[in-house]
């Protein structure tokens, strides 16, 4: 059974229901994510899609990966 990530959430939610995510968003671009307090701040207000975006990150390949890694996207 697959993980389901809902991208409206906030990154702080979808880590705290998947902590293994900070390691897979730090990988992926956003290097910020394991700054201690980063997560519990910016992360309350910052989506996915939003950081992507900031980041220049493609989010189409953003979501490729996160489904290679066995998660869902849910939108």
């Amino acid at each position: 059974m697959s993980k389901a990530i809902d991208l409206s959430k906030s990154v702080y939610d979808i880590c705290k229901e998947y902590p293994e995510m900070i390691g897979i968003l730090k990988e992926m671009g956003f290097e910020n994510i394991s700054a201690p307090g980063m997560l519990n701040t910016a992360g309350r207000i910052m989506t996915i899609p939003k950081g992507a975006a900031m980041k220049g990150i493609e989010l189409q390949k953003l979501k490729e990966i996160l489904a290679a890694k066995g998660f869902s996207i849910k939108e």
